[in-house]
């Protein structure tokens, strides 16, 4: 199965793919990217030559941790206080303009 990944992978062919993206390219570019194409695909198939075995897969490459603090309850302000700082108010809450008919 790799060996058919290996031989799929040779044989991109940038000439087609741009075809297939209705790219025109000229032939320099169709060179250009061939040999970058190349380029990344050994690049590819010596990555996949490294042992990776007893490695666990990570979405870092450093360690992540929450940095959260305890969520504890503590007093807060109450509502008149909070309110003082509305610039409008209905009864005991904000008054927001209407933004949704």
């Amino acid at each position: 199965m790799e060996k058919e990944r290996s031989e799929l992978a040779a044989r991109i062919d940038v000439a087609y793919v741009a075809r297939l993206a209705r790219l025109e390219l000229t032939e320099e570019e169709r060179a250009t990217f061939q040999r970058q194409l190349d380029e990344i695909l050994g690049y590819v198939r010596k990555i996949g030559e490294l042992d990776v075995a007893g490695i666990e897969p990570a979405s870092h490459g450093l360690v992540v941790c929450n940095v959260f603090r305890r969520d504890e309850p503590r007093p807060g302000l109450d509502a008149e206080t909070v309110l003082r700082n509305a610039p409008a108010r209905l009864g005991d809450q904000f008054q927001v303009p209407k933004i949704v008919e």
